[in-house]
């Protein structure tokens, strides 16, 4: 609609005489907005329906008649054109003829197509005679076009082009018109047949080419007043809001493209551009309200958006702005929330999953009082999902101007606010002087420059099962290149829908590496995905290195793992994602507690993980070896005690307490976690039932015997037990080629971890066994991993479980 009222206005103020004539008698106002969809049909009985419906179809085909007819008239001089523009003396070059008239023709055969169509669905009613009954002439009243308007609708893609390639094309005109008498004679005295008399309209070129800009616009009109009047139970009514929606996206996305929609002029002459806008959540006086943000290329707009009394748009109330000269931004994630408001957060979350539920159900039933319900529930439903968008822990940004104001924004995505501060970033680097604005004149036309229409609610938009993700989708985050420096990062992956249940996960910090390596799972159940959104953050820097979006296809995804290499800027990060679609389950009013790890069976600990080595283990290998490995006697000198009770704590309750703590602490300490970690574990690590295999393997005497035997033995271990020993094995291995500065040979560390990774089974009072001493028993724990850690051909070990995958890039 912006784009229509500014095209209007700037051909009243070119002197361009009215070109939209009498076909647009039938288009409801312009001025006023279209309504959010679906649109529910006026409560005229059916049959008053129909007939206007009728009505409104046949206007419709007069419209498209006087249409084509402008588009041949525009599309007349072509042929000339182009054969002048190989003689000596061209009216256009070649490159000019085909830069006035592109995408003309296509529009001309779409709109020929569609026509020639509807002309055959109303032949019938247009060969009755004048005042005869309609309801007597044919028992089919309710015949379908649903499908010619989806069909047309998909096709809008042409006039994108067209509008692209709007202004260049007007240009030439304009140029051309002042410069060459022959193509001013030529754009002047352009005709064309308008009417039942034949009569012959004359337009501009200018006025003609201005034709389709002004046609795109009222396709959303069109279908909006159709839709008004074919009843709920009609085979059109779900097909026709699907092509306004369709419609509505397309012109909403030439609206955020316009230029002149997105620009202001200032009191000096300069353009204020838009550059993003978007809701967002302010903190003031202690409570959360949702705003409006808008960002200028010199300032940031905050209002507040006030629904208009009946009949009325919208408006937009000031609230804030700040230059964005001087501007200083903080960001961080909140906080947890007090006990309080997770609770009342998860049960939102649960009343928001039945209420979709019931809106779904009611949905699939086409009854006035069913509509009505439905329509109540969609209320309800806005105003929960509204609340949580609200409410829920997100990611801040604290803005400082050099004045000493401040404000804090909450974003509900991670990926979101990086998107705000890089825009912001932007605006700042282009070092644009802020010109004090006119705040009223400014905040009143918001509505009409804004790009985002709509809170962002999933209930507001437009349901389409077809590509959305109601399941459980897994990603599993590989490893990543490309970093520009040693850095201990992780991956933050968002998923979009419904707030009903968590949807952003992150992996461990990796390592301090330049290729860091996590092979964690991540699972996230979502309603109504389509996206998902990465982000490589580096936690000591605060600093976001790269983000992507991936769209997600659940025909490609659908159980089976799909590998894929996604780019992060100069980031590459290798994933495999997979998706599986069940029935969903309320989520839990109980806000989800971390388990504990310590005393835990592995097994336990690695199935809740999805892993094949626990993190706690991985976190402290990769910690030692990124600053213990020349330690002297690091594994056999304790760190302090009370600190590794105190990183036992946070690795059982809060995982990323823990691994900021792991950076931080003494490197004996994180040797002493590992170690009672390992120590605690209700059964360790080598089964008790291999205890005495192991003994008599290590009493063979042929060398080669006793490495087969005792690696066969190992290969028989539980799949976690198996790959943790043999990743602390290579570890351990890699701590003895430090030998001459860290003193801890394959005998020391054999010593150190035997009684810890190996223990003979427990007998108890009713059974025998041979008795073994306290002194053969540990001679029998060092020796077993001493032999171990002898062996040259250690099998690697596996972090995660293998994948039936696809390869995609």
């Amino acid at each position: 609609m912006e784009l229509f009222e500014d095209s209007l206005q700037y051909l009243i103020s070119n002197g361009i005489p009215d070109v939209f004539g009498d076909e647009t008698d039938w288009i409801p106002n312009i001025t006023e907005e279209v309504a959010s969809l679906p649109y529910t049909p006026t409560c005229n009985s059916p049959e008053d329906m129909l007939d206007r419906r009728l009505q409104l179809l046949k206007e419709i085909l007069i419209s498209e008649e006087t249409y084509l007819n402008e588009l041949e008239t525009l599309l007349m001089p072509l042929k000339a054109l182009r054969a002048s523009a190989g003689t000596s003396q061209p009216v256009l070059s070649i490159e000019q003829v085909q830069t006035v008239f592109y995408q003309l023709p296509e529009l001309l055969d779409i709109h020929t197509e569609f026509h020639r169509n509807l002309k055959a669905k109303l032949q019938f009613y247009l060969d009755l005679e004048p005042g005869l009954p309609l309801q007597l002439s044919h028992e089919n009243l309710d015949m379908t076009v649903g499908d010619l308007f989806i069909k047309f609708v998909s096709q809008l893609g042409v006039y994108r082009g067209f509008i692209d390639n709007y202004e260049n094309a007007v240009d030439i005109v304009k140029k051309c018109t002042q410069s060459d008498p022959r193509f001013r004679t030529l754009a002047q005295s352009m005709k064309f047949t308008k009417g039942s008399d034949n009569s012959r309209a004359m337009y501009t070129f200018e006025a003609l080419l201005y034709k389709p800009l002004d046609r795109v616009t009222k396709t959303t009109l069109v279908l909006h007043d159709l839709l008004k009047h074919t009843p709920a139970d009609h085979h059109d009514s779900a097909v026709l809001q699907e092509a306004l929606r369709v419609s509505s996206s397309f012109l909403s996305g030439v609206n955020e493209g316009s230029q002149c929609k997105t620009s202001v002029t200032l009191s000096r002459g300069e353009r204020r551009q838009l550059v993003r806008d978007g809701f967002v959540v302010e903190v003031c006086d202690g409570g959360r309200s949702l705003r409006h943000l808008f960002l200028y290329t010199d300032l940031l707009l905050c209002v507040k958006l006030k629904c208009g009394a009946m009949g009325r748009q919208p408006y937009y109330r000031f609230c804030w702005y700040m230059p964005i000269a001087g501007l200083k931004m903080n960001w961080a994630a909140e906080t947890e929330a007090s006990a309080d408001l997770q609770l009342k957060i998860s049960n939102m979350r649960v009343k928001v999953f039945h209420l979709r539920q019931t809106f779904q159900q009611l949905m699939k039933e086409k009854k006035d009082s069913v509509c009505r319900a439905a329509d109540r529930c969609r209320r309800k439903l806005e105003a929960c999902e509204s609340w949580l968008v609200t409410h829920k822990p997100s990611f801040i940004l604290e803005l400082h101007s050099h004045s000493s104001k401040s404000h804090t924004i909450h974003f509900p995505s991670f990926y979101e606010l990086d998107e705000w501060r890089e825009a912001i970033n932007t605006c700042k680097a282009e070092n644009v002087e802020t010109v004090p604005p006119d705040l009223l004149s400014l905040t009143n036309s918001c509505v009409k420059l804004r790009m985002t229409q709509q809170l962002p609610l999933c209930c507001l938009q437009p349901d389409n099962e077809k590509n959305s993700m109601c399941g459980s989708v897994a990603v599993i985050v590989h490893s990543a290149c490309g970093l520009q420096q040693p850095a201990s990062v992780y991956l933050c992956v968002e998923v979009d829908g419904y707030e009903i249940f968590d949807r952003r996960a992150q992996t461990c910090l990796s390592s301090y590496s330049l290729m860091p390596q996590w092979d964690q799972e991540l699972e996230l159940k979502v309603d109504g995905a389509q996206t998902i959104r990465l982000l490589c953050v580096s936690q000591s820097e605060e600093k976001i290195l790269g983000r992507a979006i991936i769209q997600l296809n659940p025909v490609d995804t659908l159980k089976k793992w799909k590998k894929m290499k996604v780019s992060l800027g100069s980031i590459e990060v290798m994933l495999s994602i997979k998706y599986s679609p069940h029935l969903l389950e309320p989520p839990s009013s109980a806000p989800l507690q971390q388990k504990p790890v310590f005393c835990v069976l592995i097994e336990d600990v690695a199935r809740q993980e999805h892993v094949l080595v626990p993190h706690i283990v991985r976190s402290c290998v990769d910690e030692v070896e990124r600053r213990g490995m020349e330690e002297e006697g690091i594994y056999r000198i304790s760190g302090a005690s009370n600190e590794i009770q105190t990183l036992k704590q946070a690795f059982n309750t809060n995982y990323w307490e823990a691994m900021s703590k792991v950076r931080s602490a003494d490197v004996n300490v994180v040797s002493g976690t590992l170690k009672l970690y390992l120590r605690e574990l209700p059964e360790p690590l080598i089964p008790s039932e291999y205890f005495q295999r192991l003994s008599k393997a290590m009493d063979l005497s042929d060398t080669n015997l006793r490495a087969t035997t005792m690696l066969s033995e190992l290969q028989s271990f539980p799949d976690v037990n198996r790959n943790t020993l043999l990743f602390l094995l290579h570890h351990l291995k890699r701590v003895a080629l430090k030998e001459e500065m860290n003193k801890m040979s394959l005998s020391n560390l054999a010593t150190v971890f035997g009684p810890t990774l190996m223990r003979p089974p427990v007998v108890s009072l009713d059974q025998c066994a041979l008795s073994v001493d306290i002194s053969q028993e540990v001679e029998v724990q060092v020796h077993v991993i001493y032999l171990y850690l002898q062996i040259p051909n250690l099998p690697e070990a596996l972090t995660t479980q293998p994948l039936d995958t696809e390869e995609d890039s």
